[in-house]
């Protein structure tokens, strides 16, 4: 009853023997052959993460990052046959780890990672046409329910998560300064874009997330932060097709 957990475990970590009793199709054992898909395996869980947390990669450099992998591997086996599920636990096993405790905001530059790929891999919605809230009256207006597209995703962090990101991404950019930023991964096309969002943008989502009305996470944001800013908030999720229209 054991064989699949030790095989399992076996594969995912080369400090262990080959499972006892395993043989090749012509009934010899099969140590060699098991420890070739062995490490078939393994690369191609650690090249997964690789592609999947390219940022994360630049900051720790190649070799650590495939030593953060046969880590991760062994703890965090596929639970999936699809690739683009594997690696879902890394910012939560980065943050437990004392050898990267260090590096504070290296989990969040992987969640940050993780919700560009989610949000690829997310449904569609009809994005909020720009014209709808003008032909509603101002009382009407603030007791309209927004909501956020499944591919619109945010992501609040201590850490200048979007800096560090921009300036691993984008040749030229600036170096990171310190302090706080806070994000939503928006998908306007194809391919999702992390957008920095202003001061007050992100409890004015969150209260939308919750299901408050526009006037209540209006009032809820600007309770937050005094400078801000409904119409240029407004305007940068509706370019990003962030934000729908719920059902009624």
């Amino acid at each position: 009853m054991q064989r699949a957990p030790d095989f399992t475990r076996a594969i995912l970590d080369a400090r262990l023997p080959v499972p006892e009793g395993l043989l090749d199709g012509q009934s010899r054992p099969a140590g060699r052959r098991f420890n070739v898909y062995r490490n078939n395996v393994a690369v191609s869980l650690t090249e997964a993460l690789e592609q999947g947390f390219p940022t994360v990669t630049r900051l720790l450099g190649e070799e650590n990052m495939k030593g953060l992998a046969g880590l991760y591997l062994r703890s965090h086996p596929p639970r999936s046959p699809l690739m683009m599920h594997y690696g879902a636990d890394l910012p939560t096993f980065i943050e437990g780890l004392d050898q990267l405790s260090h590096l504070g905001y290296l989990a969040d530059v992987a969640r940050l990672e993780l919700a560009l790929r989610q949000s690829y891999h997310a449904a569609d919605a009809p994005p909020l046409d720009p014209l709808y809230l003008g032909t509603l009256a101002p009382e009407d207006l603030m007791r309209t329910r927004l909501a956020l597209a499944p591919s619109a995703l945010l992501l609040r962090s201590h850490w200048p998560i979007w800096s560090i990101w921009h300036y691993h991404t984008t040749p030229g950019a600036p170096k990171p300064e310190a302090g706080g930023q806070n994000v939503l991964i928006c998908r306007p096309e194809f391919d999702p874009a992390p957008l920095l969002l202003l001061p007050g943008a992100a409890t004015w989502i969150a209260a939308l997330e919750a299901g408050r009305t526009l006037g209540e996470a209006t009032e809820s944001a600007a309770t937050a932060t005094a400078d801000f800013d409904l119409a240029a908030t407004l305007a940068l999720l509706i370019e990003g097709q962030a934000l729908t229209v719920p059902p009624r």
